[in-house]
């Protein structure tokens, strides 16, 4: 499922492509993505409006539209688990598993989603009751430090809590504990003051870092290369310079890169969690 690294690449990739582009109609092949509107009410809204900025909240991304009245309106996107957005040049058959497609004139803004657990709507309660952006000032290691000391549960699961720290999840989660030398099972409430600013600082970094690898890549669809999964493997085993490089995630077996012991597997909340035995603790 797409984090926040792969939806900020994203935001970055299409917003100097769609800003100023109009749309001229909308076709909705799954009604499911964009409830709880109707696909009449989307096409009837979005109906010759205006793309602006788009950003991005958590792992939402955050269409800003003007319409031909001059009212603004916001559209949320998720990606789900399988989806990705594109433009789609031309008049070519657009892709099996799209559900929707947006009508620009010369190009088509496509949203393909295989397993449809994406959502793309005017509903923007999404947004409501998140925490903090991880990259941003009001992610504090002191606030942090307070939130976690009143939780029980053990530090992988409330990583992926959104009222605690918005667009962690289950990767890089594993990836911030890992550099953190913290173990997925410690009780929030358990870890210290210098180990809360080390998360912290581990978490930034690892956000940051696979941000930038997504930038370096092409997110030419059309062209088969490139996409917004850009999920890599250990340093020791990538072969693209491009590539992005896990530590622990998905090398169940495989030595740590730090001390050569296997990386370990557990599950956590309904997810795989990966570490290192002697180096978290």
């Amino acid at each position: 499922m797409p984090e926040l690294p792969e939806v900020e690449v994203l935001v970055r990739h299409l917003g100097p492509k769609l800003r100023g582009r109009c749309i001229q109609a909308v076709e909705v092949f799954a009604p499911r993505t964009v409830r709880p509107d109707s696909p009449e009410t989307l096409k009837s809204r979005l109906h010759q409006a205006v793309f602006g900025p788009i950003t991005r909240r958590a792992k939402f991304l955050c269409f800003l539209l003007t319409r031909p009245s001059g009212k603004s309106l916001q559209l949320i996107g998720h990606l789900g688990m399988t989806g990705r957005m594109f433009l789609l040049p031309g008049d070519p058959p657009l892709p099996k598993h799209t559900v929707v497609a947006f009508d620009l004139g010369s190009d088509r803004l496509v949203f393909e989603d295989t397993r449809r657990f994406g959502r793309l709507t005017l509903d923007t309660s999404v947004l409501e009751g998140l925490g903090p952006e991880p990259l941003s000032e009001d992610f504090q290691p002191e606030t942090f430090r307070m939130a976690l000391r009143g939780k029980s549960q053990p530090i992988k699961v409330a990583l992926l809590d959104q009222s605690l720290v918005v667009g962690v999840g289950n990767i890089y989660a594993n990836e911030a504990l890992y550099r953190a030398g913290i173990h997925p099972r410690r009780r929030c409430h358990s870890i210290r003051q210098d180990e809360t600013r080390a998360l912290h600082e581990a978490v930034r970094r690892v956000l940051t870092e696979a941000i930038e690898c997504g930038e370096r890549l092409s997110l030419d669809f059309r062209a088969g290369t490139g996409g917004l999964f850009y999920y890599g493997m250990a340093s020791e085993t990538a072969t693209d310079p491009n590539a992005e490089c896990f530590a622990v995630y998905g090398r169940e077996g495989e030595p740590c890169l730090k001390c050569g012991s296997p990386i370990r597997r557990l599950v956590q909340a309904q997810r795989s969690t990966f570490f290192c035995q002697k180096c978290q603790h």
